[in-house]
């Protein structure tokens, strides 16, 4: 094991002060139940706010357990009664799931269940998706 001095330690210490300043801080986080948005605010006045219903595991979740959000240190958001946590760097860069949720969200309307699929056909034997009209008054 390596053995740390103190004057070491507090060089550390230091550092992490100086780089600590010159970045924004998570100062609150609560849900906005107007939008049913995320709504986090930082030291320098800065927002940041996505939907609260895109991250994995907050789908079904219902408006007072998604008001339950609280800042987890100065990183994450944590929800209790949920079990869920998200780092804010990581929501920030769009990381709402794993990812196989991510790509199951990104797909969407793509689905080709064996429903979808019939639907589809059976359409397409009618002549396929109605033509626009090119004028309306």
């Amino acid at each position: 094991m390596v053995e740390v001095t103190d004057a070491e330690l507090a060089r550390a210490k230091q550092r992490w002060e100086a780089e600590r300043v010159e970045r924004p801080i998570p100062l609150s986080v609560r849900f906005d139940g107007l939008s049913e948005r995320i709504v986090v605010e930082f030291t320098n006045g800065a927002s940041f706010m996505f939907p609260a219903r895109s991250l994995e595991g907050l789908e079904e979740a219902t408006a007072a357990q998604l008001a339950e959000v609280e800042l987890l240190g100065e990183t994450a958001l944590h929800w209790e009664s949920l079990d869920a946590d998200y780092t804010i760097t990581g929501l920030m860069n769009g990381i709402f799931g794993t990812k196989a949720f991510m790509e199951a969200q990104r797909r969407g309307g793509q689905s080709r269940s064996p429903a979808k699929i019939a639907a589809s056909r059976a359409n397409g034997a009618k002549g396929g998706r109605p033509k626009k009209s090119a004028g309306h008054s």
